[in-house]
């Protein structure tokens, strides 16, 4: 017992988001750039030992309470659809590439020729699916009970309140953002770059077709964004995120008294209270120039220096416009994940604090 204590203690401190984000972003980069957990082998290996993580994990009862929790349920299996999808697509890139290689044509090339009557074959076939579905949906409607509660109370919130799961990646944002950034820019900058791929990136690699050699750059950051950024932050806000929205291992007990003292510093703080040892000055221009000039150097410096040094092929094949789009949207995406590193390692809570005009980043 004392060996399965210490095993969820490290669990536990490993889950926490500051080391949870670091090795979900290391393996990720790993894995991507490694055929071995993209075949099939690897990937049997990879879905037997999560089914069996989750299945000891279950006799744990904190890890348990919050896992069967009837809104947590279909959290569990999203997560374990999503897994399932990447090892798929990865598992035929892989395939493709080496197809592609031995000259041989890809698994969509030799699928085309494959042809079927929509009557009885495909009618057949989503027949059985509806089928299957609606049993499932019975079953699951008798044996889970519906997360119903009162009728709201403003008097009697909930600990923790939480938004439904597929808003709780934003919820989380708003730990590290204002609301008018996590809740109105970035999320607009989310849906206003996936409407913009097809013009940025015009390379014709790819299309209709599994690969990963020919689209390194394009798969690995969107992998990150939608694995780490918006996967993995739905899951801590679901399954880390107890009461007071403190952060919980999933062995460890919701304790609802638990206190995390919190010393949030802006920028402009650090640097004429801590570092130049005078007091805030009251204009606001003047106290957060550092913070507007960093952010400048950020969003205006940073580009046409990648443009010359590690993106330069990527600048000369798109041009000025594009690239510059591509990569000013490459930035907000990369900005949260700096965003919370900030928080994590210095407790910095604004770069730029200018309340005077509510403008907070």
């Amino acid at each position: 017992m004392i060996i399965v204590d210490w095993i969820k203690h490290i669990i536990n401190l490993a889950t926490y988001p500051w080391w949870s984000v670091t090795l979900s972003i290391v393996v990720l980069f790993w894995a991507i750039n490694s055929p071995k957990p993209w075949s099939k082998r690897g990937g049997i290996v990879m879905g037997l030992g999560a089914i069996l993580f989750f299945a000891l994990s279950l006799l744990d009862p904190n890890f348990r309470s919050v896992a069967t929790y009837p809104d947590n349920v279909p959290i569990v299996g999203m997560l374990g659809l999503v897994g399932f999808t990447v090892w798929f697509s990865m598992n035929q890139a892989y395939e493709n590439d080496r197809r592609i290689a031995a000259g041989l044509p890809t698994i969509e090339q030799e699928d085309s020729n494959k042809k079927v009557f929509t009557w009885p074959d495909l009618v057949y076939a989503e027949l059985v699916a509806l089928v299957l579905t609606t049993a499932i949906l019975i079953v699951w409607s008798i044996y889970l009970k519906a997360p119903l509660e009162e009728p709201a109370n403003p008097t009697s919130s909930p600990n923790p309140a939480k938004a439904p799961w597929y808003f709780l990646g934003l919820q989380e944002i708003l730990v590290y953002y204002d609301p008018w950034m996590a809740g109105v820019l970035l999320p607009g900058m989310i849906v206003n770059g996936l409407q913009a791929i097809p013009y940025i990136d015009t390379n014709p690699k790819g299309n209709g077709y599994f690969t990963w050699k020919e689209r390194k750059w394009e798969i690995g950051a969107f992998l990150f964004g939608f694995l780490i950024l918006w996967v993995l932050l739905i899951f801590i806000g679901t399954f880390l995120r107890g009461p007071n929205w403190n952060f919980f291992g999933p062995y460890e007990y919701w304790d609802a008294t638990k206190l995390v003292p919190l010393n949030n510093v802006n920028l402009s703080e650090f640097f004429w209270v801590k570092w130049v040892g005078s007091s805030l000055p009251t204009f606001w221009l003047k106290r957060e120039a550092l913070g507007l000039v960093l952010c400048a150097a950020y969003l205006f410096a940073l580009p046409p220096l990648l443009a010359q040094t590690i993106l330069r092929r990527f600048y000369l094949k798109m041009g000025v416009v594009r690239f510059m789009i591509g990569v000013n949207l490459l930035q907000f995406m990369a900005s949260l994940p700096i965003k919370m590193y900030l928080r994590w390692l210095f407790n910095l809570k604004y770069i730029v604090y200018i309340p005077e005009f509510f403008f907070n980043i």
